[in-house]
């Protein structure tokens, strides 16, 4: 019998531990364009939470039309703000403590339509880099895009509006930046499942480390460029961690999108990564999903 409560003792001393070590994130959605909010919160909770490093939470705003007075969630209590979030604005007071909270190294991760949200926010813009429609042109910035001739990013100030994309379909990603902490160990190349590429994005694009891109070929009616699909930006002491990717389910039962979702993650709350790159993560000829 008291071996038994000894081993009880140390189980339960483990997992608190455990919990104690876990990252704290914070899924943001309410509103989006998209019919498959809900499941995509719900599937990001699950595959942070499958790594054993994090603690995941979902806060859900006024529908549209609501009060957003009431929606005043405490930032300060999470490492990861991860935006799940398309739709009307904040109020001041929910804004301001959220510049605060990433300002003072919150994490923050931006996930595909939410990188279209808030376009007269300028603090927010500047968070993410680029994004797009909701009004975005060249009063927004430039366009961001990765020159092939030139083998550099390059912004373009071209007058035109900001946000478009092709055909849903597979496409291969390039990986820009391998020595970050994100995407070190990942293939050069690999191939995403089928979704929307986005292309054509613009906005304050400062201090912007592209990645990893991807071709939006004019045959998928793209832009014939390759365009951002990972990106890093600094913001005050916290870190940006911005993926275009992960527009339906399909899409993100992607194992590059989960990996790459984790990784992100992990990087904009301690700013290193600890994960080692799974055996089944996608090739250039071979997509794997989970």
């Amino acid at each position: 019998m008291l071996m038994l409560r000894f081993v009880c003792f140390v189980i339960l001393l483990l997992l608190s531990q455990m919990v104690a070590g876990q990252m704290s994130v914070l899924i943001i959605d309410g509103q989006n364009n998209h019919r498959n909010m809900n499941e995509g919160s719900a599937f990001m909770k699950k595959i942070l939470e499958e790594t054993r490093l994090f603690r995941v939470d979902i806060i859900t705003t006024p529908a549209k039309g609501g009060d957003m007075s009431t929606f005043s969630p405490d930032f300060g209590g999470y490492d990861v703000v991860l935006s799940n979030y398309n739709g009307e604005p904040w109020s001041e007071k929910t804004n301001a403590a959220f510049e605060k909270f990433v300002e003072a190294g919150g994490g923050l991760v931006i996930v595909h339509a939410a990188d279209n949200a808030f376009p007269k926010w300028e603090a927010y813009n500047r968070m993410i880099g680029i994004g797009g429609w909701e009004g975005r042109d060249e009063h927004s910035g430039p366009y961001l895009y990765f020159d092939e001739k030139k083998g550099e990013v390059v912004q373009d100030v071209t007058p035109g509006k900001g946000g478009s994309h092709g055909l849903q379909h597979e496409f291969v990603v390039t990986t820009r930046t391998p020595g970050h902490p994100i995407m070190k160990g990942l293939p050069t190349e690999w191939l995403h499942q089928k979704d929307e590429l986005y292309d054509r994005l613009r906005g304050p694009a400062r201090e912007v480390t592209v990645l990893a891109t991807a071709n939006a070929t004019v045959e998928t009616k793209g832009s014939g460029r390759h365009e951002p699909v990972l990106m890093a930006i600094p913001y005050g002491r916290g870190r940006v961690f911005h993926t275009t990717l992960g527009h339906e389910n399909y899409s993100q039962r992607c194992v590059g999108f989960i990996v790459t979702l984790q990784r992100g993650t992990e990087w904009a709350a301690t700013g290193k990564v600890t994960q080692k790159v799974p055996t089944d993560f996608p090739s250039r000829e071979k997509g794997t999903v989970r």
